[in-house]
């Protein structure tokens, strides 16, 4: 006896599921001037104070590259009439709960397509998106070129391998432009000068060089 109570509440407790059924409804979104709404979620919510419709709210989905949206609820006979709202962008679309025609559908979903009353205009992100990947282009040709240009000479593929144009100062004697490494050497043999006169004399135009760098 207590075998057969108990089959007959899980069976009581299961009614409810089996009579559960998932609805789906699917359709296209598009702006006014007939582009597709990508990447953007499609909300169900309520008419205020429709309180049947509470338990379909927060159902999402997102529409693809296309604008194709599909959303899936789970509904029940007495939500037959059931009206509802598919919110896209914060514009409202009815859609009511219709079994008799889902059920008779051959594709097994509902189809409602969505026609906002803005423009594409209005979706900021992909507009940004392109201007950043002309940007973006437009600075990666312009570098390329440049490093193009650089290599077609031998100063350019020079420093492409890491070679440095050492620093040039005049020398204090002859105004002669002498590379800053060899201008002791330049003073020691084209003026005769003494070696620590020389590097007196050398350090004294490279401290005036950086001086003027400071500056």
């Amino acid at each position: 006896m207590r075998t057969v109570t108990l089959v007959l509440l899980v069976a009581v407790l299961a009614l409810p599921l089996a009579s559960a059924e998932t609805y789906r409804i699917s359709g296209q979104a598009t702006y006014s001037d007939n582009m597709p709404v990508m990447l953007r979620d499609v909300y169900v919510e309520c008419r205020p104070g429709e309180v049947d419709c509470y338990q379909y709210r927060g159902a999402s989905a997102i529409t693809d590259a296309n604008g194709m949206f599909l959303i899936a609820i789970e509904v029940e006979q007495e939500d037959d009439g059931t009206e509802i709202y598919l919110q896209l962008r914060g514009e409202n679309f009815t859609h009511v709960i219709d079994l008799d025609t889902f059920r008779n559908t051959s594709e097994g979903k509902m189809t409602q397509n969505i026609r906002l009353s803005q423009d594409g205009s209005g979706s900021g992100f992909f507009g940004g998106l392109g201007c950043c990947m002309v940007l973006f282009g437009l600075v990666f040709m312009s570098t390329l070129l440049r490093t193009v240009s650089g290599l077609a000479t031998p100063r350019g593929r020079a420093a492409f391998q890491g070679y440095r144009e050492p620093d040039r100062h005049n020398c204090p004697v002859c105004n002669e432009s002498v590379a800053q490494h060899n201008l002791v050497k330049h003073l020691i043999f084209e003026h005769d000068y003494d070696p620590m006169d020389a590097g007196e004399a050398a350090g004294l135009v490279m401290r005036k060089s950086w001086s003027k760098d400071v500056q």
